[in-house]
């Protein structure tokens, strides 16, 4: 019985040893095979140095640009949105757009226009533009900052908490009459709702393209990701676009519709506004939101928390990263994203020629309305509340560009006269108001 256990045991073990063997074999057969292969795939064939250079070539922007292939595709953040590239876009496209960045740049640097926005804006449409680097791409870095803050709408909300850090409600809380303004100034986003119905566009295409009337960048790129996200970017870069040029559109525009003893009005000085009046406010803005228009309360949620934070007083730590350090990093980011849609192959097609000249106009329109509204209100004002036109321009959206420009523009015919804190109040008024538009736009069509 002994004998018959010791040989079932010696039996096994032999068994064992001899699967153990087997197995070592056939993994080692399998790492010599896969280290074969490498070897294949590592395998180096000796080039002249004419070939060396012919390949070089090959790899460079300049073949790129002079001899286009017809299977190259289009950098998207999302892969499967990829197309074929035309010879147009792989070339006079390119250098199209290389010029129109450099004259991004020169605006920028030697004009000081908004040089915070357009300088990222450009620099992100120069690396969107450069062949074989796939820059725009899913993983590329301009593909990887669209779709980690802009196709999911979180810069613009970071944006409106920034903006709402740095917003004094001081001038609308002491005079709320310029609070009209900012509302007038929403034409240009109703105005060019019909202009680009009029184009061709669908109603829910043309609800998103209009919100750039507004001059808002973030709530442009909330309510176009929404309605009509295949036009994000377009309606982005012409967005972004009229925010930095500001300081060109609307000063033509004010003059011509002021005279200059107009522009040399004279606003009293501001009344003192009580801490609880600032303090209360934006809670009050966001519970007015809340129960009238809830499709509005994210920006208008963000924007409260940034200038509530502020207000209050106890938090200072937050507010000021919230009005520096968050704020200029997310700058940097969206910038870069929105220069991401500057490529060729985005820019240079007729939807987007329609929808820059869509926004231009509006933007004229929003600022031009403003304008009116103030003189219509001078009208129906005693002589000393009188108000200077000029400040009507300030109700778009582009804060507080607009307001500098308009302090500017009053300046130029009068320096004593400073309207820069009276140009906030329709300034911060407006910003609420297209996000309220956007509100409405977003109600209709959910």
């Amino acid at each position: 019985m002994n004998k018959k256990i010791i040989s079932i045991l010696l039996l096994m073990i032999v068994s064992f040893f001899s699967i153990n063997l087997s197995a070592s074999s056939v993994e080692h057969d399998a790492v010599q095979t896969e280290n074969e292969v490498v070897k294949v795939e590592h395998e180096y064939t000796s080039k002249s140095l004419s070939q060396l250079a012919i390949s070089f070539y090959e790899t460079t922007g300049i073949k790129a640009l002079i001899s286009p292939r017809d299977d190259v595709m289009t950098d998207e953040p999302n892969a499967a949105d990829s197309r074929l590239m035309t010879t147009f876009e792989q070339t006079w496209g390119r250098i199209i757009m290389f010029l129109v960045v450099g004259i991004l740049f020169y605006l920028a640097i030697a004009k000081g226009f908004e040089p915070l926005l357009l300088l990222p804006i450009a620099f992100g449409g120069l690396l969107a533009n450069i062949p074989l680097a796939h820059m725009a791409g899913p993983h590329g870095m301009l593909g990887i900052i669209y779709n980690m803050g802009i196709a999911n709408e979180f810069f613009p909300l970071l944006i409106f908490m920034g903006v709402g850090a740095m917003t004094d409600f001081t001038p609308l809380l002491a005079n709320p009459k310029t609070a009209i303004l900012g509302g007038a100034a929403q034409f240009g986003i109703f105005g060019s709702l019909v202009g680009a119905v009029y184009l061709g566009f669908d109603l829910q295409t043309a609800s998103a393209i209009s919100i750039i009337g507004g001059a808002d960048g973030p709530t442009s790129i909330f309510i176009a990701n929404r309605l009509a996200p295949e036009m994000l970017g377009t309606i982005a870069v012409a967005a972004y676009s009229y925010m930095a040029l500001v300081p060109v559109i609307q000063p033509p525009i004010m003059k011509a519709l002021t005279t200059d003893a107009e522009r040399k009005i004279k606003m009293p000085p501001l009344r003192k506004v009580h801490r609880l009046e600032k303090l209360f406010l934006p809670i009050l803005i966001l519970m007015m939101a809340i129960l009238i228009l809830p499709e509005s309360t994210p920006l208008i949620g963000a924007f409260a928390l940034g200038n509530f934070a502020k207000q209050s007083g106890v938090v200072d730590r937050l507010s000021d990263t919230m009005q520096n350090a968050l704020i200029n990093v997310v700058t940097i980011f969206l910038g870069l994203g929105v220069g991401s849609k500057l490529a060729a192959d985005k820019f240079l097609v007729l939807d987007t020629m329609g929808i820059m000249v869509i926004g231009l106009i509006a933007f004229s329109a929003g600022t031009a309305a403003g304008v009116i509204m103030a003189k219509v209100m001078n009208k129906l004002s005693p002589k000393d509340k009188q108000i200077n036109p000029l400040i009507g321009a300030a109700g778009v959206s582009a804060v507080p560009m607009s307001a500098r420009v308009v302090s500017k523009v009053g300046q130029e015919y009068d320096k004593s006269n400073i309207l820069l804190m009276h140009a906030m109040g329709p300034n911060v008024a407006g910003v609420i108001g297209s996000a309220v538009a956007a509100g409405v736009l977003l109600s209709i069509f959910k």
